[in-house]
């Protein structure tokens, strides 16, 4: 169920105890690795990095009112999710990610299409987190969707 948080810290204000700790250290890691230009606000409640309309004034394309989104970081019923659409939208960013996790040692990545969970509070693979926030800049980005969008 998505929170009624209206800033970051409500949202985690309001995290079960065991998972407030590593849920920011993972935001740490995001905003000390993810590319000049993303904001992170509450998106689709939870935690989100998006490209502000005052960059990409044509919005989301579902929602022109909401800005362009790229992460987001929520805490569900049994796990921590990190929805990254670049993992989506990139099978060789994918394949990578899938790769460094394994040799990172944390056992079979838990993931979907864009998104990676994390159930194990003891294995987040912060660093790997760091760096994947490193790969796609918010330039590259929107010309991703667009390439996508305006098909």
């Amino acid at each position: 169920m998505p929170s009624t948080a209206t800033t970051p810290e409500e949202y985690i204000a309001g995290l079960p105890a065991e998972r407030k700790k590593p849920f920011e250290e993972i935001r740490k890691t995001i905003k000390k690795n993810l590319p000049k230009g993303f904001k992170e606000c509450i998106a689709y409640g939870m935690i989100g990095y998006v490209v502000p309309l005052s960059v990409y004034p044509e919005g989301y394309h579902c929602n022109p009112s909401l800005p362009l989104g790229f992460m987001s970081l929520g805490s569900q019923k049994n796990f921590i999710v990190l929805h990254h659409l670049g993992i989506y939208g990139d099978q060789k960013l994918s394949s990578w990610f899938v790769d460094e996790y394994n040799k990172a040692g944390m056992g079979k990545v838990d993931m979907g299409k864009g998104c990676i969970r994390f159930k194990n509070m003891e294995k987040i693979p912060y660093k790997l987190i760091g760096d994947l926030c490193k790969k796609v800049t918010m330039e590259e980005w929107i010309k991703r969707y667009e390439a996508v969008i305006k098909r």
